[in-house]
């Protein structure tokens, strides 16, 4: 599975959050609202999740294989870091809901 496409949606809000990324793979899977987090010892993903009655989060979609998280990971921050990055506001993030 090829990673073909990668949208990075700034968030414009002070915080740990720092964007939200759309991943296509192979032209014809795409996984909407990964998220881009700086963490105490730096950046890193977090896969969609949502919040279960207990109150915990569970993701959505997520790598079973630790090679490809990082691989996914490496490319997102890659991007991220280089720049490539479409500015946005918070009501333009409603869309991918």
């Amino acid at each position: 599975m090829e990673i073909t496409d990668i949208r990075i949606r700034k968030v414009t809000t002070e915080g740990k959050l720092k964007a939200y990324v759309t991943v296509t793979f192979d032209d014809c899977f795409v996984i909407h609202n990964v998220k881009i987090i700086e963490g105490k010892t730096g950046m890193f993903i977090a896969m969609p999740s949502r919040k279960i009655r207990t109150g915990e989060y569970k993701d959505v979609a997520h790598p079973i294989c630790p090679d490809f998280r990082t691989k996914l990971q490496d490319k997102i921050l890659a991007d991220f870091e280089a720049g490539n990055i479409e500015e946005t506001t918070t009501a333009d993030l409603a869309d991918d809901v």
